[in-house]
């Protein structure tokens, strides 16, 4: 079911090019079906958002409904373990996000000028939750909450509404916890158009974050520009470099984690051990059978999933990095002394007890990840996405009669002459030539 390889016959290049996933480009069909909706948004507002309501969720909405209620909103109610659960799992978001808050600082230079970073939270961020057949509480939780902590004032969610016409409960109340102060039930690329460029019911927002289908992400990128966005996401994918100290059925349970998300998702195992490769590989075709969605992890495994026997485990890292992953799992008996070879990975699980699961739900960092090697220059969703940093520059007359030779030599060498006599002009000026 799942493929095993050997660095020693096909070199880390081999195997690099072993696991690499087909590069796949939109249709330019979709791409201009996409495109279609989002113009249509921009120039009816409401009017195509009801109408794409109808015809893509077929649920006929009025204009006053394209809002979830408060009192709708505040009546939502789950079963209480999973009450406690969004409870805690916000609990510990919040807490370690709050270690991520940027501040504003001044310093003083030899001239006595001031240097500055003034910090300054979005005003107004929308968070889009995917919907169909399942709901994502977690979604809410990670993208909702270090908004909140960097002092975002207005948290806006949409999410598809269901067969029932509304948004499943598990969302309302997770945007609740969140701290959401609107909820919309529109979906898809016309959801994302509205948070872009605003309606008469849903006023545009600075930035949109979340997850989605391939409409989606083509909705995003295409107003991207015009309100920021948090990044495209791809496939899920884990790496799990793990030694003889490592259990193969953890080992396999954790493949098979990421490989039911998606028929495209990567989960990979790097081992210095052949014998525990191939316990693992026995493992995943065990396990796989008997999960619901079999068919997916199945399909995963088979085209993009490997159990990789290395030399060592500094080969073993060693591609672990040329895969960037967004999940990397250390299932060694030391992480620690291997975490300093690690260059390249979204979220990094140190140490066998510690499945790439509690990532995905309760831990606290952020599971918004870099996916397709992007790890190698992008990182998780953090409290500095929503905020900005405005550069302050406070200059004394000594700290310009000091800077003004190096300016005048910048803008000739430039060809900027305006530059340079922006800056001579005030050289004049009695309050420049006293140090007063």
């Amino acid at each position: 079911m799942i493929r095993l390889l050997r660095a020693a016959e096909l070199s880390a290049d081999g195997v690099v090019s072993a696991l690499a996933r087909p590069h796949v480009t939109a249709d330019p069909d979709v791409v201009a079906r996409v495109a279609a909706i989002v113009d249509e948004v921009r120039r009816r507002g409401d009017a195509a958002l009801l109408d794409f309501t109808k015809r893509f969720d077929g649920i006929e909405l009025r204009p006053e409904e394209l809002r979830v209620s408060d009192a709708e909103l505040a009546a939502a109610t789950v079963p209480a373990r999973l009450q406690v659960a969004l409870a805690e799992a916000a609990r510990r978001i919040e807490a370690f996000h709050r270690h991520q808050l940027p501040r504003s600082w001044w310093v003083r230079d030899e001239h006595g000028s001031l240097l500055g970073q003034q910090v300054m939270p979005l005003d107004r961020v929308g968070c889009y939750v995917p919907g169909g057949t399942a709901a994502y509480p977690s979604t809410v939780l990670m993208n909702l909450i270090p908004a909140r902590v960097a002092g975002v004032r207005d948290l806006v969610v949409v999410s598809p509404p269901g067969g029932d016409g509304c948004v499943p409960a598990a969302v309302l109340v997770a945007a609740r916890v969140a701290g959401a102060t609107e909820v919309y039930r529109v979906g898809g690329a016309q959801a994302v158009a509205a948070l872009a460029y605003g309606t008469a019911t849903l006023p545009p927002v600075d930035k949109i974050v979340g997850p989605g289908n391939l409409y989606v992400a083509l909705a995003k990128r295409l107003v991207f520009g015009d309100v920021g966005i948090d990044l495209i996401a791809g496939p899920s994918e884990v790496v799990v470099v793990a030694d003889r100290t490592a259990e193969a059925a953890h080992v396999a349970a954790d493949l098979l984690a990421q490989a039911e998300h998606d028929p495209m998702a990567r989960a990979v195992c790097l081992t210095d051990d052949a014998a525990l490769g191939a316990r693992v590989v026995a493992a995943v075709a065990r396990q796989c059978p008997a999960l619901p969605r079999a068919a997916i992890a199945e399909a995963a495994i088979r085209s993009h999933g490997a159990v990789v026997v290395t030399r060592d485990l500094g080969e073993a890292l060693a591609i672990a990095n040329r895969l960037a992953p967004e999940h990397l799992e250390l299932a060694v008996a030391d992480p620690f002394a291997w975490l300093p070879a690690v260059r390249h990975a979204g979220a990094i699980f140190l140490g066998v007890h510690t499945p790439e699961v509690v990532g995905d739900y309760l831990a606290g960092p952020n599971h918004v990840l870099p996916t397709a090697a992007t790890a190698r220059f992008a990182s998780g969703l953090s409290v500095e996405d929503f905020v900005k940093r405005s550069s302050l520059i406070h200059y004394t007359p000594a700290g310009l009669r000091a800077a003004w030779p190096h300016l005048a030599a910048l803008a000739d060498a430039e060809g900027l002459h305006g530059h340079g006599e922006a800056a001579r002009i005030r050289l004049d000026d009695p309050r420049t030539r006293g140090d007063h």
